[in-house]
């Protein structure tokens, strides 16, 4: 941490505990049994003042969002039989490569979704998945309006999603296809926000450090991108994955939407 961000830790002794992680993140063996040592070096780091320091600069490094979340959690989850929650299993995350086909059926339906790659050396893998797409759920993650992307680090996350977003929804192959935009994690932005103007990505942006103002202005901007508006709706949620409850929701109204455009397409609304 000190060699990338130039941040000391407070307390010497701790320089043992951060030994002791880095062997094992050197290591690269996740099997690797989660041992006292390992468990309580992850707490003691956790609990210096600089270590929370650097985390709070988490967007000018790669960090995952869920850090904080696993780290309270080293004691938890170091119990003997332990089993993972469901909250753990939402807060895992690995990073989809290639092309995963999920099929599940809802209130009589057949559902065949595509999970594709966000990176940019995925995306050259998903052409062969858009032939009679009946809807396209593109996910953007509100609260990384102000970090740059893992592969490239000159280039804004939010940015190079509203590209992304734009050349995807202009498309002449998906001229029908139903556009569903999840504005995602929109705890973390509404916890960002107070701190981080969202000038740092939009500089036309006036209005203020509030959530329902900085909301509306990127709901905004992403309708703005869509060159067909008399013939193509792009359908909004903001979203947070790891809230069971309003992604049911959500999905229930994602669902009726894509019914509703089946029914426009048959001639029967």
């Amino acid at each position: 941490m000190d060699n990338i961000l130039h941040v000391p830790l407070e307390d010497s002794d701790r320089e043992r505990d951060k030994t002791i992680v880095y062997r094992v993140v050197d290591n690269g063996d996740e099997n690797l049994p989660f041992t006292d040592d390992v468990a309580n070096a992850c707490i003691n780091l956790w609990a210096d003042k600089n270590v929370r320091k650097a985390y709070d600069m988490r967007s000018e490094y790669q960090l995952n969002d869920s850090a904080k979340y696993f780290l309270d959690s080293v004691s938890r989850i170091h119990e003997h039989g332990y089993r993972p929650s469901e909250q753990d299993i939402l807060y895992s995350r690995v990073a989809t490569t290639g092309v995963v086909e999920v099929k599940f059926k809802i209130k009589d339906l057949d559902f065949r979704v595509f999970d594709v790659g966000g990176q940019r050396s995925e995306r050259r893998k998903w052409i062969h998945c858009f032939d009679n797409v009946e809807s396209i759920i593109f996910i953007t993650a509100i609260s990384e309006y102000d970090q740059v992307l893992f592969e490239d680090e000159t280039t804004n996350r939010m940015t190079e999603s509203m590209q992304l977003f734009s050349s995807i929804c202009n498309s002449s192959w998906f001229l029908q296809t139903a556009m569903i935009l999840f504005l995602n994690k929109k705890d973390l932005f509404g916890e960002k926000i107070q701190r981080v103007n969202i000038t740092t990505c939009f500089p036309d942006y006036e209005g203020g450090q509030n959530y329902e103002e900085a909301v509306a202005f990127i709901k905004l901007k992403f309708s703005e991108l869509n060159m067909h508006p008399d013939k193509k709706t792009i359908y909004m949620h903001e979203t947070c994955a790891t809230d069971t409850n309003q992604v049911q929701l959500v999905i229930s109204s994602v669902i009726d939407t894509i019914i509703q455009k089946n029914l426009q397409k048959a001639g029967m609304m």
